[in-house]
């Protein structure tokens, strides 16, 4: 499930174009519980919880670049209910469509194993979910299985905003 991204980077000088950039090409990988510290840290320095993150990383995906972290998302399954947590990317990565290709990865794995609605809180990211068509709801209309989640009971004040996603089901091919 590798997404590569490529961007180079170049000026005019005396009407000839210059590399001033070799390109840039992005990964996306399964998070590993080896990539932890790092991951703790990218979370850390942008002000996201890491005192509930799994053990297991199982829904967690990667963008790595050069092998560096540069983003993450990851997602607690709450039997067909997935919740979106952790999406980060490094400041120095951002406005390289590094957060929508880990959405887009992340819920077409969620899709693929029967998650039909993804759920997510924010204090941050509220017009980038609106813009990917998440819906604010209240904490009322959330399911009771997300509702002891760690994330709505003690980690995400009560300000954070609720949104929600209808996943649409992939159809099955038939060979």
């Amino acid at each position: 499930m590798e997404n590569t991204q490529k961007e180079k980077r170049s000026k005019h000088q005396n009407n000839r174009l210059i590399n001033t950039k070799p390109f840039y090409t992005m990964q996306i990988v399964k998070a590993t519980e080896q990539s932890r510290d790092e991951i703790k840290s990218l979370l850390q320095s942008q002000n996201l919880p890491t005192e509930d993150l799994p053990n297991v990383l199982t829904d967690f995906y990667a963008a790595v670049d050069a092998g560096k972290l540069i983003g993450l998302i990851g997602m607690e399954r709450y039997g067909h209910y997935g919740l979106l947590r952790s999406m980060v990317v490094h400041p120095d990565h951002r406005n390289k469509r590094i957060a929508e290709t880990l959405v887009t990865q992340l819920e077409q794995e969620a899709k693929s194993s029967g998650i039909t609605e993804m759920y997510l809180l924010t204090e941050t990211a509220d017009k980038y979910f609106s813009k990917k068509s998440y819906s604010t709801i209240t904490r009322d209309a959330v399911p009771a299985e997300l509702k002891g989640s760690s994330e709505f009971s003690h980690v995400c004040p009560v300000s954070a905003i609720v949104r929600k996603k209808q996943l649409e089901r992939q159809p099955e091919t038939v060979s």
